[in-house]
């Protein structure tokens, strides 16, 4: 029955997500003849957090929106790609790279999913902790919305490789092997510590790669978005658009893994020890 109702749940979310993307592919279309092609594509982006958003409502979990981060990169790189008419080498290897790691990204979600009768603890701690109105707030703006926009802000340099008929460079090609190695370093930490929670429930993950890194798969996905950066790099050089791949670092050292190692001091045996021997990330 469980895992009945876990495959129920991503057919579910499937469905939402389908009618997120179509309905954003339409107000792009709609949109696109008076703005400016990436402010069209922008808002249709947002569209479809919206479209996303509000399922959650009806069902009362924010964890609708977790699989967003994974899912919409690839389609909209992917949708920009025909828009376009551009498969230059640099765009299909970012296409490949991007694929790689959202495929892998999603499938991770998939894993640790419990359905929607569960809500991820993070969302759960504003819900208990904030008044219903002031909890639809963060909702929508910081645990929705935000993350959409830093997402979208990432891929900027993405975008550049589309209106370029340069050929690949050696730098291309090292920052889709960048991606591709931050992807595969996302794998198998994610896999080394569900082995270990099965293994060891309650207990902090200190084996592979997490022996060197608390955060191997944050490394994994911060350096993803660096490797994105240095393949837009290797065309147009540097310029103000690295603050894409800085935000997003800003992201996981300033917001996700404070909050994540708040969670493993307050329930991991040991973990305030391991902290003190052991790298946040390198």
């Amino acid at each position: 029955m469980k895992n009945q109702t876990k495959t129920v749940s991503i057919v579910i979310i499937g469905i939402i997500y389908l009618i997120a993307i179509l309905l954003g592919y339409f107000v792009f279309r709609m949109l696109n003849t008076g703005l400016h092609e990436l402010w069209a594509l922008f808002l249709a982006d947002v569209v479809a957090t919206v479209v996303v958003w509000g399922f959650g409502l009806f069902y009362k979990n924010v964890s609708v929106y977790d699989p967003y981060w994974s899912v919409a990169p690839p389609v909209i790189f992917t949708v920009w790609a025909f828009y376009k008419s551009t498969f230059t080498l640099p765009v299909v290897l970012l296409l490949i790279a991007v694929w790689y790691w959202g495929i892998r990204l999603t499938g991770n979600w998939a894993i640790t999913f419990k359905g929607l009768a569960h809500e991820d603890w993070r969302y759960t701690r504003y819900r208990e902790t904030q008044s219903p109105f002031v909890f639809q707030i963060i909702n929508f703006f910081g645990l929705n919305m935000m993350p959409t926009v830093l997402v979208f802000a990432a891929m900027l340099p993405g975008f550049g490789l589309f209106g370029s008929m340069e050929a690949a460079n050696l730098l291309t090609w090292l920052g889709f092997a960048i991606c591709i190695s931050a992807a595969s370093l996302q794998l198998v930490a994610d896999t080394q510590i569900h082995r270990f929670r099965e293994e060891h429930p309650g207990q902090y993950c200190n084996v592979g790669f997490w022996k060197h890194g608390r955060h191997p798969n944050y490394l994994g996905e911060i350096s993803m978005w660096w490797g994105v950066w240095t393949m837009y790099a290797s065309i147009y050089g540097f310029d103000w658009l690295i603050i894409a791949p800085i935000a997003m670092t800003a992201l996981f050292l300033f917001i996700s893994i404070p909050m994540m190692e708040r969670r493993q001091l307050q329930n991991k045996p040991g973990y305030a020890e391991y902290r003190k021997n052991t790298r946040m990330l390198i």
